[in-house]
């Protein structure tokens, strides 16, 4: 099959689009034709060696940890999944990724696809989806009525937290830059802040909740934002313990797990239309060194996909 794997760390140049054995599912897998992958920042961070030591791969590496596609082998213990169905997945990162024609995942983390997306959307939703659930229900635990602020707004997670938190009816506010305000507010933003003109820090009333995708002083700004029981989550560096008690705060640092039973919620809000997938560009499989050189900008609204079998 073929496959984009690396086979050290660096940069773009590491990427090649070749031959690799195909994989064969253990009896708690399955086998998926790979029909798209998605493309996100721990991609290219992996790719570059920047979690070497949290994640210790061995080479070579295929990446990406997104996917939608079709299964074409279950292992001697699936009951649940059957040769054919369409589903997608946010697999465990520390096996080999979906920049494949073929993948193999824990069938416990497979879920059917939603019936109203393609597979090239499909592909987008799982670990940005994930992300958003997980940080502001398992971890934040929001409730409705709470005023969530939520950064990055047009960006893959950025835009599923959006319409998840104002799903769950919380009051929602988000940055972005002005130029994705228009779509920000469309997604349901109830306020706004373009972060180049404005410091949302100075211009917001106290929040219950930061979902923090940026780190670094950003990071240290949503914290003076927060409420007495405000809770802060980051999915890029852990927040400062004292900064948060000063305020009578908590917060964390997670890594988003796999989950088919809240990517099976997640599909059956997008199949009702609660909730819809932004998809910023699509590259072909052989293009995944364009595809994250964009991703590397961190400009990109909603998510960038590779298409392995053409739509």
């Amino acid at each position: 099959m073929k496959a984009i794997r690396i086979h050290g760390y660096g940069d773009v140049e590491t990427l090649r689009y070749e031959d690799a054995p195909l994989p064969e599912p253990g009896p708690e897998d399955v086998r998926i034709r790979v029909h798209a992958a998605g493309v996100n920042p721990v991609d290219w961070k992996i790719r570059a060696g920047y979690l070497a030591s949290m994640l210790p791969h061995e080479m070579p590496l295929t990446l990406g940890w997104d996917v939608s596609g079709v299964v074409e082998k279950v292992g001697a213990n699936v009951t649940h999944l059957s040769v054919g169905d369409a589903v997608y997945s946010r697999p465990d990162i520390t096996r080999n990724g979906t920049y494949a024609e073929f993948v193999v995942v824990r069938a416990s983390e497979a879920a059917a696809k939603p019936e109203t997306l393609t597979h090239n959307e499909a592909a987008a939703v799982p670990l940005a989806g994930l992300t958003a659930w997980q940080a502001l229900f398992d971890h934040a635990q929001l409730k409705p009525g709470e005023r969530v602020l939520i950064h990055a707004g047009a960006g893959g997670v950025g835009s599923f937290a959006i319409q998840l938190a104002k799903w769950s009816g919380a009051h929602v506010i988000s940055t972005a830059s002005a130029a994705n305000e228009a779509l920000v507010r469309d997604l349901g933003a109830d306020e706004f802040v373009d972060y180049r003109s404005q410091r949302f820090e100075q211009v917001l009333a106290k929040v219950d909740v930061v979902l923090d995708t940026i780190g670094g002083d950003t990071q240290e700004r949503s914290i003076q934002l927060l409420k007495s029981g405000g809770r802060l989550i980051s999915v890029t560096t852990p927040p400062e313990a004292d900064a948060l008690a000063a305020v009578g705060a908590t917060g964390n640092l997670f890594m988003v797990q796999p989950s088919s039973e809240s990517l099976g919620r997640i599909g059956a809000l997008i199949d009702s239309g609660s909730v819809r997938v932004l998809i910023d560009s699509v590259f072909p499989l052989a293009e995944a060194r364009a595809a994250h050189t964009k991703s590397e900008t961190g400009r990109a609204k909603g998510k960038i996909v590779l298409e392995v079998v053409p739509a």
